[in-house]
């Protein structure tokens, strides 16, 4: 290309128009990506919100558990003592 060929108006207008759908490409593929993005962050949160709620309900159920064996465990030493005094 010469440098008359450069510089005139409709060779520059063509190459602007170029640029201008090769950046409109770029931006598109850029938003589809940051969309992609945000769904799968917005799908992590639903799923972080679902384990914290079902491991919530796991300790609520889980802490008579304890107290359960700390009675069983209670009332089997208090056995064995009476047994053992009572022979």
């Amino acid at each position: 290309m010469t440098e008359t060929e450069r510089n005139d108006p409709v060779t520059v207008a063509l190459e602007l128009e170029r640029l201008r759908g090769t950046l409109e490409a770029g931006f598109a593929r850029a938003d589809g990506s940051l969309a992609l993005l945000v769904q799968r962050s917005d799908q992590t949160d639903k799923q972080l919100a679902d384990h914290e709620a079902r491991l919530d309900a796991l300790e609520r159920s889980r802490w008579p558990v304890a107290s359960v064996m700390a009675l069983t465990s209670g009332a089997g030493f208090t056995l064995a003592l009476w047994q053992a005094v009572g022979r």
